[in-house]
């Protein structure tokens, strides 16, 4: 295969990878501080509140830390998110958890705060200049090289994968051994076309 078609196939490829994990994840900015708003809803009042990262803000019975706080830069898609844990304070001054995840600000119907009273949403991040990069989801596989795709052809048409064997030729039939000779067989065999001559005597 020539190098025009090993990188082709190798574009096309990537392509189909990159469609198949979805948008490589974009640069954002990193801030000190989430600002989130509250809800009472048996009163209807909204107020506006900032906390830390790492702090504990409470809002009527609820407790919210936020963990990290994130916006993007001016030239990517607008997107604030927080990731942040709830916790709510009963009578007895015991809390437990009521929610853990991420908040996003453009979405505030996302998170999954359930509570009969209080509700809280993330509104904005501010007060950072730490720009995170992203690596890309799929990083390009250079095309290979045409003599190593010949060479690799090469290998696999003289080792293939499954060889044909060799036809098995019939087992051959042996040969009777001849039978045992005579014990005489030093002598001379008999000549019967010659009669024998008379044994030398003296003339009448």
């Amino acid at each position: 295969m020539s190098r025009r078609l090993w990188a082709m196939a190798a574009t096309i490829a990537s392509a189909v990878t990159l469609a198949a994990a979805g948008p490589a994840a974009a640069d954002k900015i990193k801030h000190p501080i989430a600002v989130f708003s509250g809800l009472d809803k048996i009163t209807g009042r909204i107020i506006s509140f900032e906390a830390a990262i790492d702090e504990t803000v409470q809002f009527g019975s609820l407790q919210i830390t936020p963990r990290v706080c994130y916006s993007r830069p001016p030239t990517e898609a607008p997107r604030t998110d927080v990731f942040a844990e709830v916790d709510e304070v009963e009578e007895n001054k015991h809390t437990h958890r009521i929610f853990t995840g991420w908040m996003f600000a453009d979405s505030p119907g996302m998170h999954g705060i359930e509570h009969p009273v209080y509700d809280i949403w993330l509104t904005d991040c501010k007060g950072g200049t730490q720009i995170i990069h992203e690596a890309p989801a799929v990083a390009d596989a250079p095309p290979p090289d045409a003599g190593d795709a010949d060479a690799a052809g090469a290998a696999g048409a003289a080792n293939p994968a499954n060889p044909t064997p060799a036809p098995t030729q019939p087992p051959k039939r042996r040969k009777p051994k001849p039978p045992p000779l005579p014990a005489d067989v030093g002598a001379s065999p008999l000549d019967l076309g010659q009669q024998a001559a008379p044994a030398p005597g003296r003339a009448p």
